[in-house]
């Protein structure tokens, strides 16, 4: 099992676990190992597994994926014919645009192997590549990895309740400067927020005319709260003609452990994907495809019943930091993610994060992961049990009174 110390590490901090203490910029020395806050350690910085039960079936239908054997572990590069027919069937219909099975759907080795595939297809050494502040970290290693130019667009999502808040006259000015691909998560990753109608036809109208390819991150489209409302880029009738959705079951549907995702659009991308995905991995894993047959097939009421569970954490953990002076929180629309801008503290983002895990055993995303303007938030996944997680924040809230400037 991975450690709170080994974790942490992997969020980028530059501390060795043993040191003790951090200068802040009056020189004056802050405790790591101060005053300890009792209770349950609480990792927000991914879903907690084993807080909610997979998709029901699931396991079964991986076994049934192993009897099947080898016709199972060795199908197409894009994946399994029949399983993407179905699936081609479902996406059509969630999304509100068809879907072609054999030429515009690729089954992947999870979402983010999705996302690496259509990226790696359309993006090369010195493209200019537009990408979201704040939003998923992946883009920008990805676009730093390929060697590309980052074109970053700002989203003020504290801006209010009805559009994401996207600076959609930076976008059109880096499309007219060069831009070749887009690309943007829809729900938003860190922040919750679902784009509007009129800003995603502002997006479809603006790629179309500069000839940008889109490439847009779904995961979280099934995980919308009461009353919200969700525009699929891919159904408008100006959609761009390079276009590609991502979507996968391991957040909503706790499938993570069985790697699954998929990716539809553009049959020519598409093609491209397929080419890396069999130099790369040669396909999703055989048996875990054979998992795909319960997505979009969940018994009556269980998607309600998840996203009533996530909607009353959210609520709760909400109201706690609408409670703390000085933070500065948009209740999120999809998705399990509270992205809360703290208060002035007397120490840094990355100072205040290690403390938090040190005193309160709770550990968190910095902000600076999303947005080189977002190092006073971070984020927090709170698809985990609904009581640790409610402590874990009261924990969180006690240090911010703590540290506070």
């Amino acid at each position: 099992m991975t450690s709170l110390d080994e974790k942490f590490r992997k969020l980028g901090t530059d501390n060795a676990p043993g040191q003790e203490v951090r200068q802040n910029n009056n020189n004056a020395e802050l405790p790591l190992t101060g005053e300890s806050l009792p209770g349950i350690a609480v990792d927000f910085s991914h879903g907690d597994v084993d807080a909610f039960e997979p998709t029901p079936g699931a396991f079964e239908h991986f076994s049934e994926g192993v009897n099947i054997g080898g016709k199972r572990a060795y199908t197409e590069y894009r994946g399994d014919g029949k399983i993407r027919e179905t699936l081609a069937a479902s996406l059509g219909a969630f999304t509100g645009a068809p879907v072609a099975s054999q030429r515009q759907l690729i089954l992947t080795p999870g979402s983010q192997g999705a996302l690496f595939l259509a990226m790696a297809a359309t993006i090369s050494a010195g493209d200019k590549v537009a990408i979201v502040q704040p939003d998923y970290f992946a883009n920008r290693k990805v676009v730093e990895f390929l060697d590309a130019e980052m074109v970053p667009v700002q989203m003020n999502y504290l801006s209010g309740e009805q559009h994401a808040g996207l600076d959609l006259s930076q976008l059109e000015a880096g499309f007219k400067n060069g831009v070749k691909v887009f690309v943007f998560s829809n729900p938003n990753n860190p922040t919750g927020v679902i784009y509007s109608a009129e800003e995603i036809d502002a997006i479809a109208q603006l790629a179309a005319r500069y000839g940008v390819t889109v490439i847009v991150d779904q995961l979280y489209s099934r995980l919308l709260y009461s009353n919200e409302r969700y525009t699929h880029l891919r159904a408008l009738p100006g959609a761009p003609e390079n276009l590609i959705t991502i979507m996968g079951p391991s957040k909503t549907e706790s499938l993570s452990g069985y790697r699954l995702g998929v990716a539809f659009g553009s049959e020519k991308i598409i093609n491209r994907m397929e080419k890396l995905q069999a130099i790369v991995s040669l396909r999703a894993g055989g048996y875990s495809q054979s998992v795909l047959q319960t997505w979009f097939a969940e018994p009556a009421g269980w998607m309600e019943e998840r996203i009533r569970q996530h909607q009353a954490i959210r609520d709760d953990l909400l109201n706690l930091f609408s409670n703390i002076d000085g933070v500065a929180i948009r209740r999120p629309q999809a998705g399990s993610y509270l992205f809360p801008r703290l208060p002035a503290l007397r120490l840094k983002e990355e100072e205040f994060v290690r403390i938090l895990r040190h005193q309160a055993q709770v550990i968190v995303t910095p902000g600076s992961e999303f947005s080189p303007h977002a190092t006073q938030s971070v984020r927090l996944n709170f698809s985990q049990d609904h009581q640790a997680a409610v402590k874990a924040v009261e924990r969180m809230a006690e240090l911010i009174e703590r540290y506070r400037k």
